[in-house]
């Protein structure tokens, strides 16, 4: 018999840990559904690897019908979903929080909380009502998450109510067969982070160089969540260059 394929949606699909994680997740046998504002780098990823069939589907993830689209193509096409990973999100400019504007606290919100709790709702919606019931949720989470790094009061936020989130979902999914995760990163060589490998802001007010991982790293622990029964659940994952400055940070 052959088994049932597996459905994925992994958003901010068009670069860095996204893409990573799409490509990882279709090697071992996903169907991944990518999806970002920008169809040109969603499409680029899925040329780069035409073997993974990796589909691309442009989404505001901040914009409620564009959210609602999304999800109604994926089971139009698939009939299902069984993974979500929320990785779509952004930073803030390096400021102390008397100097960050409004539009731009805003603008970080409503991408890293309200983008991914839209997804989220959306996600949840299918996976409690499909059969087989169920599903597994995935956060991208931050260092940041357990120990801000200075001036990024804004992004901190953020990925601290990421957290609340994960653990409301992770509570509220039982019932319905949902379990939910949240994967911590810490300096992994991306856009965001290439900064870090030549000098990030330290909380002594120095600027230090501190080392980067492979983003593959991070897609290869994304496919171990995911891959996991629905009967276990990593709960928080936290992947990082090793010796990077975070235990002892301050």
């Amino acid at each position: 018999m052959t088994p049932q394929p597996r459905i994925a949606v992994v958003t901010g699909g068009g670069s860095g840990i996204g893409a990573a994680s799409a490509t990882a997740l279709a090697r071992s046998g996903w169907t991944v559904v990518i999806t970002g504002r920008r169809i040109d780098a969603l499409r680029a990823v899925a040329a780069a690897h035409p073997d993974l069939g990796i589909e691309p589907v442009a989404t505001d993830v901040t914009d409620e019908r564009s959210v609602r689209e999304l999800f109604a193509t994926v089971v139009e096409r698939h009939g299902r979903l069984d993974l979500l990973f929320n990785n779509a999100g952004r930073g803030g400019s390096v400021a102390d929080p008397d100097e960050v504007d409004l539009a731009e606290w805003r603008a970080v919100v409503d991408l890293n909380i309200t983008g991914t709790f839209l997804c989220t709702r959306e996600a949840f919606r299918i996976m409690r009502n499909q059969s087989p019931r169920g599903g597994r949720i995935i956060n991208n989470g931050s260092i940041a998450a357990h120990a801000p790094r200075p001036k990024s009061v804004a992004y901190t936020t953020t990925k601290h109510a990421i957290t609340g989130l994960t653990r409301s979902t992770q509570l509220d999914g039982r019932p319905y067969d949902i379990a939910c995760g949240q994967i911590d990163i810490g300096n992994a060589a991306t856009d965001m982070a290439a900064g870090s490998a030549t000098g990030a802001l330290q909380p002594d007010g120095t600027i230090r160089p501190e080392p980067l991982m492979s983003v593959a790293s991070v897609g290869e622990a994304v496919v171990y969540m995911a891959g996991l029964p629905l009967s276990a659940n990593v709960a928080t994952m936290t992947v990082m260059a090793t010796a990077m400055p975070y235990v002892g940070r301050g």
